[in-house]
């Protein structure tokens, strides 16, 4: 158990630092505003998509040690 939340922590901070990243990226490129607000929905759909599919499957992976647990006990 103690390894999968350590594995949700690292996918978090991973999550966070790539929209930080982007953000900023595209918040300092030389765009026209109306440019850069899209850019930005586009980039916020993508991580909501990436952390929709990594909380996915943190939730199988509990799921099935928890299976897993619960046949051992």
């Amino acid at each position: 158990m103690e390894k999968s939340n350590n594995n949700a922590k690292l996918v978090g901070a991973l999550i966070v630092g790539a929209a930080l990243g982007a953000a900023l990226g595209i918040l300092f490129a030389p765009n026209k505003g109306s440019e850069t607000r899209k850019k930005l929905m586009s980039k916020g759909e993508d991580l909501t998509d990436d952390l929709k599919e990594k909380l996915n499957e943190f939730y199988e992976r509990s799921k099935k040690e928890v299976e897993d647990l619960k046949t051992k006990v």
